[in-house]
């Protein structure tokens, strides 16, 4: 068995922050001690870490962020036009395509023999020295796409999810800007559903979203979203909007930000403040709304704006993400519930996206 992370900013925190995901998550908190970086909190990934936790594959973000975003202090990854996104998110695909060049051990997920091949090094008996990391690229915000029919050219390079909102993009309403679907968003998804791709529906607004369930024929997934049951926030999903996911055979990944977790919680609270069996919590919650374990898995969001100070209490980085396994174990699910949450439900929409 293998963790899926549905959602890591990878490239994003290379080039905004310089963080290498080749080195150990403590090695890049010791190098940051003291510096500007720090304020984006404590690494809690890294190559290491992630071969230890077993985090076999990873839907990996091409991210960029609008240049009036409110947490876009630093701008490396800012854009204004669609030009600037489409240019940020070339760097950052550049970055993967480097990791999977000089980095043996790490491999980009593009079709179902990729998919077969990293997995395989994962096989019962295997040592850790043959294990392998697969990146599945994910679009977070589409405005990299410059038009619909260009989607064409960022499947051509590995594209295989996007999310068309993060906060407002040309496609859809989001985050602290809420709006629809747009006819170009609507013009988007019709050209995904003939690629095949997963649609991401985390960020977008609900009116937005159950458009896209809607609509949308192809695999769904809303890679890093929660439920409102823990914070009823219009980041998170509410009850109506998960059983239309579950009704299309998706997957909401549990995103582990103690702040889309816990209505109380607050910057500056102790890790105590958001115990791990909240996670446990939120996995079963979803797991009882849909009447089975076939529609929820895990999406981090590590180190996607804030660090392992903002997670619940016993993660720190990653290779923590196996504790969720044993302790749904230790609840009572079965094996293979267990192996579905921590895997195989986002394999099960990703294998019906690869070639």
């Amino acid at each position: 068995m293998i963790v899926l992370d549905a959602h890591q900013d990878i490239a994003y925190n290379f080039i905004q922050h310089g963080r290498d995901y080749t080195r150990s998550a403590w090695a890049q908190r010791r190098r940051e001690v003291g510096t500007a970086v720090a304020e984006a909190g404590l690494v809690a990934n890294g190559l290491p870490e992630a071969l230890l936790g077993r985090v076999g594959v990873i839907f990996a973000t091409l991210f960029v962020e609008p240049n009036w975003a409110p947490f876009n202090k630093i701008k490396r990854c800012g854009y204004d036009t669609p030009q600037e996104a489409y240019r940020q998110a070339l760097r950052q695909w550049d970055y993967y395509q480097w990791l999977a060049d000089e980095y043996e051990r790490i491999d980009l997920i593009r079709t179902q023999a990729e998919l077969d091949a990293v997995l395989a090094t994962w096989e019962e008996g295997l040592p850790l020295q043959a294990h392998h990391v697969g990146l599945v690229l994910l679009m977070e915000g589409a405005d990299p796409i410059l038009e619909p029919p260009q989607l064409e050219e960022w499947y051509e390079r590995g594209l295989r999810i996007v999310g068309p909102a993060w906060s407002e993009t040309r496609y859809a309403g989001g985050t602290w800007r809420p709006g629809p679907l747009t006819d170009l968003g609507r013009e988007l998804l019709d050209v995904m559903a003939d690629l095949q791709m997963v649609l991401d529906v985390s960020h977008m607004t609900e009116y937005g979203c159950l458009e896209a369930l809607d609509r949308y024929e192809g695999p769904i997934i809303a890679s890093h979203s929660n439920p409102t049951a823990f914070w009823d926030h219009h980041r998170n999903m509410n009850d109506l909007q998960i059983t239309r996911l579950a009704e299309r055979d998706g997957v909401i990944g549990v995103v582990l930000y103690d702040q889309f977790m816990s209505s109380t919680w607050h910057k500056g609270a102790p890790k105590s403040a958001v115990p791990f069996d909240t996670i446990i919590a939120i996995i079963d919650y979803i797991c009882q709304l849909t009447g089975s374990a076939a529609h929820v898995g895990i999406g981090t969001d590590v180190d996607g704006g804030f660090g392992a100070e903002a997670m619940p209490d016993g993660i720190d980085t990653v290779a923590d993400l196996w504790q969720i396994g044993e302790a749904l174990r230790a609840r009572g699910y079965a094996p293979q519930d267990v192996e579905a949450i921590m895997s195989g439900n986002f394999l099960r929409v990703l294998r019906r996206a690869l070639p």
